[in-house]
């Protein structure tokens, strides 16, 4: 599938729902100067082509996980089976096959380190490599490259700021909500309340308060392809400890940069670059980055397909090249 043709309005309300994936199609419509049915009407269509998508889940700290990334070298035969297999897994997310299609890279998080553990064990794996994540500085969900809206637009969708999990404990009609939003992260209270067993208030009442904490997060899920964005890569990097901090914080200041994240391992740098061509990569690589002296060792890998993205198995017609 080539790249959608967005407009302004397209690309205004793509900008509003990463703001707020669940900002009523209302606000949204004051904010970008049309009609509420226009935006309804926009979104049906974005996410009938697979543009985007919003979709809840849970802070895994919270849950007591640990995240880790994890790279598997495979041959060259096996390398979409592998891929596809762990983007079946519920308790992976970011599934990527790199390089040729002999390399896979993804996230997991879980409480135990079953995945670790039977990896290496699979047919045609020929290594892996698994570090925690230790501080994301950049969510893919924050992507300046959807900014569009001027600051006033923005602070118009912006959601309260958080007041922080402490204190919340989840309980079984938490998890039934959560499923739901795992598919639709705009799924109405009516829905949300007979998954529950809620009513449709205390369903508005239990999302803000865990929306609120930090404990749910409701993200825009989006396909950079169909937005214009030919070439994405997964960049690991050596920095000097010393400037480690300075480092991460630049990469997000970067509209290229859709994820970084400080990890244990040799490389201590990982991030996600999002660019419109190959051209584009090559410039990002050998004028922005190349000009950070701390950085002492760069490996560049070019993804070729998405499997999975925020959590939930994308459909097949839209995990061809990301």
């Amino acid at each position: 599938m080539e790249s959608a043709e967005l407009d302004a309005v397209d690309r205004g309300l793509v900008h509003a729902l990463q703001l707020d994936g669940r900002a009523p199609f209302a606000r949204i419509a004051d904010v970008l100067g049309v009609s509420e049915q226009t935006v309804a009407r926009r979104y049906r269509r974005l996410t009938a082509a697979g543009v985007i998508r919003v979709v809840g889940g849970l802070d895994g700290l919270l849950l007591g996980y640990t995240p880790w990334t994890i790279r598997v070298r495979c041959t060259p035969d096996a390398g979409t089976a592998i891929a596809e297999a762990l983007a079946r897994r519920p308790d992976t997310y970011w599934v990527h096959l790199l390089s040729g299609g002999t390399e896979i890279s993804c996230f997991t998080q879980s409480p135990d380190a079953v995945l670790l553990e039977k990896l290496p064990r699979t047919s045609h794996v020929l290594g892996m490599t698994a570090h925690s994540l230790l501080r994301g500085f950049a969510v893919p969900g924050g992507w300046r490259g959807l900014a569009c809206l001027t600051e006033e637009q923005a602070d118009r969708l912006r959601p309260e700021p958080r007041t922080g999990s402490d204190g919340i404990v989840l309980r079984e009609e938490d998890h039934r909500l959560v499923e739901v939003l795992a598919e639709d992260g705009r799924a109405g209270y009516a829905e949300l309340a007979r998954a529950t067993g809620w009513s449709e208030s205390t369903v508005k009442r239990r999302l803000n308060q865990l929306r609120a904490s930090g404990a749910l997060n409701i993200q825009l899920d989006y396909a950079p392809r169909l937005l214009g964005y030919h070439a994405e890569a997964r960049l690991w990097m050596s920095v000097r400890p010393s400037e480690l901090l300075h480092v991460a914080t630049t990469l997000t200041g970067h509209p290229e940069i859709s994820f970084a994240g400080v990890t244990t391992g040799p490389t201590n740098l990982l991030a996600a670059a999002v660019c419109r061509d190959n051209a584009d990569l090559y410039r990002y690589l050998t004028e922005r980055v190349s000009a950070l002296d701390a950085v002492q060792t760069l490996e560049t890998a070019p993804v070729l397909r998405t499997m999975k993205r925020t959590g939930v198995l994308l459909p097949r017609a839209y995990a061809r090249p990301a």
